[in-house]
């Protein structure tokens, strides 16, 4: 069981086990429901629109945290999303194998973002957000790479953009990372905590 140095849970809007997980490490006690939200509606509006991907990514995480903020109006709400672009296109979660296999080829040899967005809201109000970028170089991969490592990787990579966890399996495909670990898994923890020990739910 971990060790958790919250003075009350936090609400995590969002089905992110890997989200979940970095919080609880860091000793945040979490309470996780998904907000359902369309967020590819969100996406299509923010493209047509002219929105950036970090824009995009803030007013995800916003519709999340707001929508479970009216549930849990006295708690701390916390909501949070993440955007792929790389040559100016956007990576969604791919949607198979075959789409995870294509991401990988169209990623292959060149440099992306990663923009991660968080914002908490707290008494029914938006109180405080970040956003926070990182730049990953993958190194080219070859169509048997590519196979042999979706084969080891399983359903695993259809849970996030660009179809690898950098922090497992994902590392494999890289030559080249800058900018925070945090950030790349999808959650800037850091100044979230800073923000948390602001508003004491976690001790200073």
């Amino acid at each position: 069981m971990p060790s958790f140095l919250t003075t009350e849970p936090v609400i995590l809007a969002s089905a992110s086990a890997s989200r979940r997980r970095m919080l609880e490490a860091a000793g945040v006690e979490v309470h996780a429901e998904a907000a359902r939200v369309d967020e590819e509606e969100m996406k299509l509006s923010g493209k047509a629109a002219g929105m950036t991907p970090p824009e995009v990514a803030e007013a995800l995480a916003d519709l999340k945290a707001s929508k479970l903020a009216r549930k849990y109006v006295a708690g701390y709400v916390v909501g949070g999303d993440q955007m792929l672009e790389c040559d100016g296109r956007w990576f969604d979660k791919p949607a198979d194998r075959a789409d995870a296999a294509s991401h990988l080829r169209l990623l292959s040899g060149r440099t992306h973002t990663l923009y991660s967005a968080v914002v908490v809201f707290h008494n029914g109000a938006r109180v405080w957000h970040h956003i926070d970028h990182a730049t990953l170089t993958m190194r080219t991969l070859t169509d048997a790479f590519i196979e042999r490592y979706l084969d080891a990787a399983g359903d695993a990579v259809l849970s996030c953009a660009g179809a690898y966890q950098v922090e497992g399996l994902g590392a494999q495909l890289f030559n080249r990372v800058r900018g925070d670990h945090f950030t790349i898994q999808g959650l800037p923890l850091l100044p979230l905590l800073d923000f948390l020990r602001v508003r004491h739910v976690l001790p200073a």
